[in-house]
């Protein structure tokens, strides 16, 4: 089954991940330890909590203005 990754840099160092189809957040002080854990992280919910396979995940990004300083 392929699922999703995001990763964003933690305040306190190294990095966040979070599996947005379960939920599951793990983090790591590399980005392969982050996605390693959250990968243990999200077996371990998906013993519990099955998914239907419904294809392959779809990301994209978009931008937002920058806030207007007065």
């Amino acid at each position: 089954m392929q699922l999703t990754a995001v990763l964003t840099h933690a305040e306190e160092g190294g990095f966040v991940a979070l599996n947005p189809e379960t939920g599951t957040t793990s983090q790591g002080e590399t980005v392969e330890e982050a996605v390693a854990n959250l990968r243990d992280a999200t077996t371990l919910y998906l013993s519990a909590f099955p998914l239907p396979v419904t294809g392959h995940p779809f990301i994209t990004m978009f931008t937002v203005p920058e806030p207007a300083h007065v």
